[in-house]
């Protein structure tokens, strides 16, 4: 990825990937990123912030996003602590998420359409949503379903 003006994408990207999972989607890019990196304010969903929306908290309607500036953006967890930082870069085609880890999404252009690309650059142990164990417990197993899924609802989406 090339160094941006986007601080956090820019921070996660100079670190070594802990994690990577990718997908494809047989659609061209400009449309799995519209849906990929749909973001505005209020309730996240699978038609806002999708790639939070398989969180606990969203799928129980208790996160909202709310912009902070150009391109970045706070989810927020009702009960939940901490805030998620989003920083969105639309010429990359990349959102920097975070939270009690430091990831990026991707999207980029394939032989199949688009292959969407997460990493974990960082865990933070001191984030107050962090949990023990978490990250030795499967987040490899649950990168992947988690991007699956989001795959499947863009698939869904557009038809493809």
């Amino acid at each position: 990825m090339t160094t941006t003006t986007s601080s956090l994408l820019a921070d996660l990207d100079a670190l070594p990937v802990l994690w990577e999972v990718d997908g494809t989607v047989a659609a061209p890019v400009e449309a799995v990123a519209g849906l990929l990196f749909a973001i505005e304010d209020g309730r996240v969903g699978d038609d806002n912030l999708l790639v939070l929306a398989g969180s606990w908290a969203a799928r129980r309607g208790a996160m909202t996003v709310s912009a902070v500036g150009a391109g970045s953006y706070h989810a927020e967890f009702a009960g939940a602590p901490g805030p998620v930082r989003v920083e969105l870069h639309r010429g990359l085609c990349a959102m920097a998420v975070q939270s009690w880890y430091g990831g990026v999404h991707e999207a980029l252009p394939s032989a199949g359409g688009t292959r969407v690309v997460h990493r974990v650059h960082q865990v933070l142990p001191e984030h107050p949503g962090f949990r023990a164990g978490i990250a030795e417990l499967g987040m490899h197993v649950r990168m992947s379903r988690d991007l699956q899924r989001v795959l499947r609802a863009i698939a869904d989406r557009l038809g493809c």
